[in-house]
This record gives C-alpha cells, structure tokens and sequence, in this order.
C-alpha cells in the first residue's frame, strides 16, 4: 500500500476547507434542533451514563416513541461541543468540517489498496468535493456518517493487514477490526456493514479468488474429489471470526433497544408499509435514482420521505427501466473490475482509462478539472442552503413540491419567526398535498390558534382527529400510528379548556389518549395541571405521580408535583419535591425561585442562607428578572441587613420601573430605617405608577403628618383612599388621628364612632375614642371651647397631656398607626409575606410547567 504524503493531505485538507468554510456560519436546522437543541444529554448537568441509555435524541430506548437509533459516541461529541462552547453552532460546523478531512484522508488509503497513486488521489479529490456530501458535513447531525465511515475505514485498512508475508493469519489486525467496527456502529448503525466489505475483499482480493476459480472450487470439495486448501481453510477461519463478530454486535443491539422497533408509519416511509410486489419494487427502484444523485447532483433534497418519489405499484411502471438497467451496469462492472463496482473507484478506473490515450488525454483532463470544479462550487453554494431552516426547506421545495413534510416544515421556519399567516399558507398547502396528512392538520390548528381564530383551530383539530387510525380489536393500536400523531387529543384539550364550561370535555380528550398509549407521559402532566384548574388537586397529584412512574428523572415533573403539594396546603412536602427536581437540574430556574421563595415564606431562619444561594443561582441564570432580585432584598430584610436589602431593590426597581413591591418595600425599609425623608421620593415613584396603592398611601400619609407635620398631605393621602374604598378601617381610623391633630375633636370624635362601627372588635379604637373624649372633657371643663384656635398644635398638643404622664402616653398611642404597625405584625413581616406572595402566585401561574401546542413535523 502506497504511503499517503503529506502533500497530498495538505491538498485535501485545504479543498474540504476551501468547500466548506462558509458552513461555519449555518446554524442549527431540521434535525439539529431535536438532536443539538433540545437534547438534555449534551448538558454537563445530565449524567454521562445516560448517554449510554439514550437515543441519539435523548428519548430513553426503553420508551415506545424511541427512534432507537443507538450512538452514544457521537453524542459524547456533542457533549464535548457543548462543554467548550454551548449552543454556538459555529463549533459544531468546524468539528464536522475537520472529520470530514480525516474521512477523506482515510478514502485515499482505502484508495491506494486498489488503484496506482495517481488515480487513487483523484477519487479521494472527487470524494472530498461531492455535492452529495453537503448533508453529512454541513448539517450537524450527518457527523454521525463522519464518525461512522472513520471508524469503518480504519477497520478495513487494519483488516488488510491481518495476512502475513507467509500467508499466516495476523490475529492482530482482526481483533483491531472488531474494535473499530464496534466504535463505528456506536457512531451509526451502518458502521457495522464493513464486516460484509471485508469478507469480500479476503475473498478476491487477499486470496486472489475469481467468481470462476471460487465456484470450481466449491463445487470440487462438494463432489469429494479434493479437500479444502490451506489457503481456503484460512479465509475460512477468518470469515467465520468476522461473521461470529457480527452476530454478537448485532445481538448487544438488539438488547440495547429491548427488541423493540422504532415505530414508523407511511407518512415516513410509504414503500415500507407496502405490499407486495409494491414494496420490493420501490425499493429496488431507489437504487438508480441514488445512482443518478451520484452521477448529477444537481437537484439535492434534504428530505426524501412521504411523497417525494411515487411508489412503483406495477411491472407496467415505465420506472422499473431504470431499475434493470441499474442492474445491468452493476453486473457489468462486478464482472469486469470486481471491487471497483464503488462508484467513485469505477469513475476514477474509467478516467485512468481515458488518460492513457493520447488523443484523449488532454481532454480526460480538462474533463476532470471541470468535473472537480463544477462540484466544488456546487457545494459551497449548497451549503448555504443549510445557513437556516428557510433556506434549507424552501431549496428543497424547488427540488420536490410533492413531499407535505417540506411544505410543513417551512411552514414552522416561518411560525419561529412570529409569520403566522404565511406559515398558515404552507401548513394549509401540505394538507393539499397529501390530505390525510394528520400533522398538517395539527399545525394548521396551531396555526389559526396562535392568529386567535379559535374556531377554525377546532376544526382542524376534528379533522385531525378523524385521520387516526380507528382501534382494531385485538391489534395493539400503538404500532399504527406516530406517537407525536397523539398529540392533536393533547392539542384540542388545550383549545378547548380556555372554556371554562368544556373542562370536562377536554380533560375526556387527556382520558382518550391516554386510553389509547398508557405510556403517554405528556398527556398526565396536561391531565394534572387541568385537574388543578378544576380545583381537584387529589387527582392531579396522581396523574403526576403516573408520569412520574415513567420518567422519574424529569426535573419539571417534580416541579409540578410540587405545586400540587402548595395547592394541598403541604409546603414541606413541596419544598421536597422542589428539592428533587433541583436535584435532577440545578439549574431548574422556576424550582430555584419557588423553592426559595417557599423557605423564604416559612419565616424560619435557618433556611435564609440556602434561600439566598438559591436566589443567587436564580438571578445568576435570569439576570433581566427583577424578581429574583427583589426576593434577595426581602430575604436581607428579614435579617436586618439594610444596605444589602437596598441594593437589591434598587436593582429590582433599575429592571423593572415601578414594581410596585419594591419600591413599597424600600420605602418600608427607609421608614423603619430612619430614613423617612428618604422613603418619599420613592413612595412618590411608587404613587405614579400605582395611584391606588393603599400601603402606600398610607405610609406616605404617615410620613407626612409625623415627619413633615403636613396634615393637609396626609389628610389627601387617606381622603383617597376612602374615595377608593370606603371600608378601609385604617385609612378611616387614621383619617380621624388627621382630624385630633387639627384640633376637630368632635370631627375626630364622629370619625372614631364611625370607625368603630365598622371594626367593633378593634381595641385600639376604643381607646382612642376614649381619649378624644378625654380631652374633650378637660377642655370643657376649663371653659375653653372645642371648636379649634389659631395656635400652634404643638401648645395645644401639651395642654392634651395636662401635666400627665398616663396622658402623654394616650397621645403618642394616639398617633396615626404606620403600615408597621398595620402591615408588620400587622406588620412589616406580614406587608413582605402579602407582596412576596403576590410575585409567588404569579410565577406558580406562569410557571407550572404544561404542554402548549405540539408542533408536527
């Protein structure tokens, strides 16, 4: 075997890249989005080992919705992109282009065991630049092919070296191969073909066999006229370590995916359904039109599914041509150069052919720069066909506008970005193209759904629904249909429940499918929060201890429970559950928060320290939400630590002008603080934006009759809020302290006899009526008229006290009550617990995790 120089890599390395650096500025498209996006496995947080109990997309292969597709390795690399740069495709893009280069480093070797020097760089050239490669290489999930043809290349060039100069069997190289054709099926299920390569080339290439010589000598042994030869006894040996190898693969595998198949139905793979001679026909035809992608790639499509290639139902068929004469040239070329039937080896013998002739040699090369040429541009051009999801699917529409599943996914393009009504042209367009189509019918609901035309959203839903496979006694139901087709029950539920009159109906849809696929993990959780909503949390908490029973370690099903466990009045088994999801994600953001809020709310000391960290990671994950920083304020409150319970508010109110919590807070903070100058510019922002904020009124009020001496201000103050609310004791009762510090003791009277008839259980009121009329009384009793003077308040204020100290002590308790004392304890714990629990509500609301819509591919 002729050594690979470093020349030559250079020159391949620098086409790949030449080729394909633009690929470095596409995204993530089709398929990256379930494998790269959406798969929790890339994620440090996500144990290594379920790599290795996974499928490619992250489904457990014990799950029936499954894809079994079993490659661990090429998601640990994945993993590895994500641990040096997250979800930044342009890493992912590199990666692939660099093991694009090895492979064809690699083709080059395999090359050079069966053409001259020449030749072999010029199939490796021409490998390195097909268009037909741009999905393997540009589209990040086609790494698994990079792995995949590494690894079975390196197999077959360490199998090419497991016979000795003597002929001997090297054991070496084969246990190599075994290695590697392990590591390559890991990578891709089709690793495991090159056992079938390697047999034939031990067969006509090592041993030097002819179909001729191998079947006279076949037919010699089985007419008992000679034995096997050595030379035949040691291939034999060979093959047989190779296949036993190949059936223990094969076996690993079968118990990787439980023995179950992946669930497939005709809308992915019309001919696989078929009957028969429909099926083998469809699929024999399949083979020329590869070919012919091979020969011309002009017209690339990255989805072949559904309808894009009508199925060859006849003989009749005029397709069924193609097909013999494919077969007819493959004969031609086993026959007359055996192994070079692959198609580039061929393509490359043909031109070393060609260039031999002197009359056609400058042509033949002239022929093969512009071959070399023409590919190259295509596959930079095609390329950026893969730059976003529009670009990829609209370039394949041009190619083939029979195929709904193309329709449908420029369609959701267009729905990512917020394009509702041109996407509901592509969906209603896909129902047209193949109008049993169930997922075009469930994005069209979706669709109108999200323009707010609820009605017609049903209807396509209906429509939907009517396409399901009806049950078949006695046939399991889940093998005739897609499980994300379940989801149009989980959709219409959704839909319909906005009513609050057909809560029973939707949660008979959760029922109905659940009935139909008792493993039906997301229609529990969408059954659980309806159940909720319909004030049965009994129920919801068993519909999410079921999906519980099918995947414990979803963080956000602990998170669920948990809330169900605060609508059950059990906040420590709550706060358990909470713990169990944070334990499964730690960085779970709606746990993080809620569970520190509810250590927060128990008032319990011990819990401020995990509280605060909590909170921390909070904002450390959601730096734009001000109420993580505003719970870090309330949270230093309640230890007294001002400075720090400032700062967070402040950052809370910078976030997000006039949160009302906050800025009542820090004015709280500043008039417990000393500091009630300081609480009314704040209190004032807060006025601005809530002018009917009673607490704050209130407190203003207070500030300003006890700081200010600006009666007039704190009258306004409580006058608006009775305006408001005439029922409000304390604004009332505080409004008749106004009329005392006025001198209008029989207003203040009046006032407290009113007050009082609204809150008869209220001590203090009593007391304060009875020092109204004390003094009252006393001024009477001097000969002095009730009626107020011109004087200053503060000389009538010490003739209230008369030289006593019992009534000094009446006035002070006299004195307005501060939203301390009505809101502490009344209070200022109790002002936080109300505000803390408002933002609580609001984030349990927004933050129960449930299904929307299920988008349908």
């Amino acid at each position: 075997m002729a050594v690979v120089s470093w020349k030559e890599i250079c020159l391949l390395t620098g086409l790949v890249v030449g080729c394909y650096w633009n690929s470095l500025f596409c995204g993530f498209v089709f398929d990256d989005v379930s494998a790269i996006l959406d798969n929790k496995d890339l994620r440090p947080t996500t144990p290594l080992q379920n790599l290795f109990l996974n499928d490619f997309w992250g489904t457990p292969m014990s799950e029936e919705r499954s894809h079994k597709s079993y490659r661990p390795l090429t998601v640990l690399t994945f993993r590895l992109n994500y641990l040096f740069s997250e979800l930044s495709s342009s890493s992912y893009h590199l990666l692939n282009v660099v093991l694009h280069a090895v492979v064809c480093v690699l083709f080059l070797h395999f090359c050079r065991l069966l053409l001259d020097r020449r030749t072999s760089l010029i199939a490796a050239l021409l490998f390195a630049v097909h268009p037909i490669h741009t999905e393997a290489v540009t589209g990040v999930v086609g790494r698994a092919e990079l792995l995949s043809s590494i690894f079975l290349l390196a197999a077959f060039l360490a199998y090419t070296k497991s016979k000795g100069t003597d002929h001997s069997i090297v054991w070496t190289p084969i246990i190599s191969t075994v290695f590697l054709v392990a590591v390559a099926t890991l990578c891709k299920e089709q690793g495991i073909t090159v056992i079938g390569i390697c047999c034939i080339y031990e067969v006509f290439v090592a041993q030097g066999f002819t179909l001729p010589m191998l079947t006279y000598t076949l037919l010699q042994v089985l007419r008992g006229k000679d034995g096997f030869p050595y030379a035949v006894l040691q291939t034999l040996l060979k093959l047989i370590v190779l296949i036993i190898s190949t059936l223990l693969l094969v076996i690993v595998r079968v118990q990787v995916i439980q023995s179950q198949l992946p669930v497939f139905t005709r809308f992915d793979n019309p001919a696989a359904i078929s009957s028969t001679p429909t099926r083998q026909l469809t699929f024999n035809y399949l083979l020329p039109v590869n070919a012919w992608l091979l020969l011309n790639p002009s017209e690339l499509c990255c989805d072949w599914t559904m309808g894009t290639i009508p199925l060859v139902e006849t003989l009749l068929d005029p397709r069924n041509l193609a097909t013999v004469v494919f077969y007819g040239m493959l004969s031609l070329l086993a026959y007359q150069v055996q192994i070079f039937s692959l198609f580039l080896l061929s393509f490359s013998h043909g031109f070393k052919l060609l260039s031999q002739r002197g009359g056609l040699k400058k042509m033949s090369w002239l022929l093969m720069g512009f071959l070399l040429t023409t590919h190259a541009v295509k596959t930079f051009n095609r390329n950026w066909d893969w730059e976003s999801e529009y670009t990829l699917f609209t370039s394949a529409l041009k190619v083939n506008r029979n195929n709904a599943k193309l329709w449908n996914n420029v369609g959701h393009a267009l729905e990512n970005q917020n394009s509702y009504e041109r996407a509901l042209r592509y969906f209603l367009q896909a129902t047209r193209v193949q109008s049993d189509d169930i997922g075009a019918h469930m994005n069209v609901g979706r669709t109108y759904k999200n323009l707010n035309r609820s009605r017609e959203a049903e209807e396509a839903y209906i429509i939907a629904k009517s396409l399901m496979p009806q049950i078949i006694p006695g046939k399991k139901y889940a093998t005739r249909v897609a499980p994300n087709h379940l989801n149009v029950y989980i959709n219409l539920a959704n839909l319909i429940r906005a009513n609050d009159s057909r809560l029973e109906e939707a949660d008979q849809l959760y029922r109905q499918a659940i009935s139909m696929r008792p493993d039906f993990k997301q229609a529990y959780i969408s059954r659980g929060e309806l159940l909720l909503k319909m004030n049965k949390p009994s129920e919801a908490k068993d519909a999410y201890l079921r999906a519980l029973e099918l995947d414990h370690t979803n963080a956000d099903l602990w998170y669920n429970l948990a809330i169900v466990n605060i609508e059950m009045k059990d906040p420590s088994e709550a706060l358990r559950n909470f713990n169990r999801a944070l334990d499964l994600n730690p960085q779970h953001k709606l746990a993080l928060f809620n569970s520190a809020l509810l250590m927060q709310e128990s008032g319990e000391a011990k819990f401020r320290p995990e509280a605060n960290r909590r909170f921390l990671t909070y904002v450390k994950e959601e730096p734009d939400d001000a109420n993580g920083y505003f719970n870090l304020g309330m949270l230093a409150m309640d230890a007294n630590e001002n400075e720090e319970a400032e700062r967070w508010m402040r950052e809370a109110i910078r976030l997000q002008p006039g949160f009302r919590s906050a800025l009542f807070n820090l004015a709280l903070l500043f008039s417990q603080s000393r500091r009630e100058l300081d609480a009314l510019p704040v209190l004032e922002e807060l006025l601005r934006y809530h002018p009917e904020h009673v607490k704050g009124l209130i407190l203003k009020g207070d500030i300003l009759m006890n700081h200010r001496k600006d009666t007039r201000g704190a009258k306004a103050c409580f006058e608006r809020i009775l305006n408001m609310d005439p029922s409000n004791v304390q604004a009332k009762h505080n409004l008749c302290v106004v009329y005392f510090e006025e001198r209008e003791l029989q207003r203040a009277e009046h006032c407290l006899v009113e007050t009082l008839a609204m809150a008869p259980q209220e001590e203090y009121i009593r007391r304060h009526l009875a020092i109204v009329r004390n003094k009252m009384a006393a001024i009477s009793a001097a000969g002095q008229p009730i009626a107020p003077t011109e004087g200053g308040s503060e000389e009538e204020g010490q003739g209230v006290a008369s030289g006593a100290g019992e009534g000094a002590r009446k006035e002070n308790n006299l004195r307005k009550s501060s939203p301390k004392e009505s809101v502490s304890s009344q209070g200022h714990g109790q002002s936080k617990k109300l505000d803390a629990l408002i933002i609580f509500v609001t984030k349990w609301c927004q933050g129960l995790i449930i299904s929307s819509d299920i988008i349908s591919f």
